[in-house]
């Protein structure tokens, strides 16, 4: 189906496997998971998406809204942020703060048909809420995590970059660019790295920034650091001649010296000062993370501080910061490049059929593995026993048991290794202990 990344099974298995990877990592480091519906009131899900992203959402009318002549009154989810908001708004007298949570489900994009690109995929979130106020060092968490679950995917050497858009705001304000105008040159040095420089200059020259104000701008922003010792020394150097400048210098100093004590890669997380993300609803740290072997990749986890998204639905300040791995996306790209194969089979033994009769025989081995905690399968019927192992290979399944009426008398089995082809004559009463010293694979 187009625009749908539909797996193999053992594909499928891959995949699953990193999700467990993602949330693993997000559960050690304190995030609690929540899931929001895949609909939202269109009112409720459009607030401060910016243009771009609302033309692709996918809008769904309710019967009494079609029946009154009326505009869609729900859309589906098109990320998980904005539902979020709404989400911590209306129970926020039941939770705790700082809210730390995760989420893993789908959204929907109206995503032009284009390889690699899709209208339904996986999004992996966390998220830090506060009430009132969230410490900047808050901010330093969220590359910290995504630094690990990289680490635990070993994927191959990485790269979280940082930024803060208040310097380049503060820059913008020093260059006399109308605040207006502030998020669309924002979203067009984001796309400095998908576009190039010349057509970021011609899209900012529309947009009315003079000649000179965009020379000092890409200049600005072309700088980037080695390292968070690097990072830190250029920000301690830098003149800020603004104070919304300087607030950013501030605050990304504070997530750089809080990123140095929480033992990532010194190497692994940089300031890169064109870092900018489109969404309107960022107001200071940015994140964006690459592959450093593969950089035709593109952003494979990006997010940031917002502090005000849930202002349209409640009085109540609360500020977050978040960051999203695009799971289905980034499992294409790995599968595209070689970096991911299928997995094993969740199944681990096959017990193969001589006649009908052995069913009950092989039913009581079944049972007695599966209650042992090893997957098992029986197979669908007595066929040539050499056809029965090669379904098991096919299937992924490693271990085949075989037991003819001779091992069935002396109370053996033989397990046979699918993928080292070897074969070992063992007790029915042991074979739990067998499987459980192996492992499926």
């Amino acid at each position: 189906m187009p625009g749908v990344l539909e797996l193999l099974p053992l594909e499928q298995a891959a995949f699953q496997k990193m999700v467990a990877a993602v949330q693993r990592v997000y559960e050690l480091h304190g995030f609690t998971p929540i899931e929001t519906p895949v609909l939202e009131l269109t009112d409720v899900l459009l607030t401060k998406t910016g243009g771009e992203t609302e033309r692709q959402v996918y809008f769904a009318q309710s019967t009494g809204s079609l029946e009154q002549g009326r505009e869609p009154d729900l859309a589906m989810r098109f990320d998980l942020t904005v539902p979020l908001a709404r989400y911590v708004a209306e129970h926020q007298n039941d939770l705790v703060f700082p809210f730390r949570r995760y989420q893993i489900q789908r959204v929907y994009r109206g995503e032009a048909p284009q390889r690699g690109r899709f209208r339904e995929f996986y999004q992996a979130d966390i998220d830090i809420i506060g009430r009132g106020t969230l410490p900047v060092a808050a901010d330093a968490e969220c590359p910290a995590v995504i630094h690990d679950v990289f680490k635990e995917l070993a994927i191959g050497s990485f790269t979280v970059k940082l930024n803060n858009r208040r310097l380049v705001q503060g820059l913008l304000a020093d260059l006399d660019v109308a605040a207006s105008d502030h998020a669309a040159v924002l979203r067009e040095i984001d796309k400095l790295d998908k576009r190039g420089e010349g057509h970021v200059r011609g899209a900012l020259s529309e947009l009315g920034v003079t000649e000179e104000a965009i020379a000092r701008l890409l200049d600005f922003v072309d700088n980037a650091s080695d390292g968070i010792e690097s990072a830190i020394a250029y920000l301690m150097a830098l003149d800020t001649p603004n104070a919304l400048m300087e607030q950013g210098r501030s605050e990304l100093l504070t997530v750089f010296e809080t990123l140095a004590g929480l033992g990532v890669d010194e190497s692994a997380i940089v300031l890169d000062c064109s870092i900018a993300r489109g969404l309107d609803y960022y107001t200071g740290t940015v994140f964006e993370t690459v592959l450093d072997d593969h950089p035709g990749i593109g952003s494979i986890c990006s997010g940031g501080r917002y502090d005000d998204l849930a202002g349209r639905y409640t009085k109540t300040a609360l500020p977050g910061v978040g960051i999203s791995i695009g799971l289905t996306r980034l499992f294409w790209q790995l599968r595209e490049i070689g970096l991911v194969e299928a997995a094993e089979s969740p199944t681990t033994v096959f017990v193969t059929l001589f006649d009908e009769s052995d069913r009950s025989y092989a039913g009581a081995l079944a049972t007695t593995l599966r209650t042992a905690g090893v997957p098992t399968m029986i197979s669908d019927g007595p066929r040539k026993l050499g056809k029965q192992l090669r379904y098991a290979d096919r299937a992924g399944i490693r271990f085949a048991i075989i037991a003819g009426s001779d091992e069935r008398a002396r109370g053996v089995v033989n397990v046979k290794d699918l993928v080292d082809q070897s074969q070992t004559e063992v007790a029915a009463t042991d074979l739990p202990s067998f499987f459980r010293t192996r492992g499926s694979r």
